[in-house]
């Protein structure tokens, strides 16, 4: 897959502002400063379509992007230690009515820090993609700052304490770019299966 043309779509604070797109959606989740953004600008080869930014929390509403052949919706960052109790109340119940729509989500990226234990947030949300039967795919974020000989032993790890398979584990990095060729033949696959899942059932003769 080549991205060339990826750009800002809208922005909602509720389930009303909820689209509902012709395209596949793919979601991109995970906890505050994880680095949502800088795997959406890696992907679309932009350096500031999605904004960054070194305090975490900043993302407190659902980011629509246009991807060409997709949609990504950028979720708020959850598990923030420095909000108000009603502001992470807020931000939970904009997830739970995201992922209630869960017909029109192909995919979801769940991002993590591959140098640190998932928390118990994340393992919170693995845990619901589960039980609501979402595929998902773990991206083992900023990889760059762990040797190159310790990544397999964090994704073997990381794997683990999610309960899914490594080859479920993407290693990532938006610095070196690391894991961009395999989140992108990934995303063939999923629309390719996305396509393949619209397309009517023959009626027999």
């Amino acid at each position: 897959m080549i991205i060339k043309d990826a750009k800002f779509m809208l922005s909602a604070a509720d389930r009303k502002g909820f689209i509902r797109p012709e395209k596949p959606m793919i979601a991109v989740c995970g906890k505050s400063n994880v680095g949502k953004s800088s795997f959406i600008n890696a992907l679309a080869n932009r350096k500031k379509l999605a904004k960054t930014s070194a305090e975490p929390g900043r993302t407190r509403l659902v980011n629509y992007f246009d991807f060409g052949q997709f949609v990504l919706a950028d979720l708020p960052g959850y598990g923030f230690a420095r909000v108000s109790k009603a502001e992470k109340q807020k931000w939970a119940r904009l997830l739970e009515d995201f992922f209630a729509e869960k017909e029109n989500i192909a995919h979801v990226f769940a991002l993590a820090d591959i140098r640190h234990d998932p928390t118990a947030d994340d393992i919170t949300m693995i845990e619901f993609l589960y039980y609501h039967r979402i595929p998902f795919t773990i991206v083992a974020t900023k990889a760059d700052k762990l040797p190159k000989t310790r990544v397999k032993e964090h994704v073997r790890a990381i794997a683990s304490e999610f309960k899914t398979g490594e080859g479920n584990v993407v290693a990532f990095s938006s610095e070196t770019g690391r894991g961009k060729e395999d989140v992108l033949s990934l995303l063939d696959r999923i629309l390719l299966l996305s396509e393949q899942n619209e397309e009517p059932a023959e009626e027999d003769g």
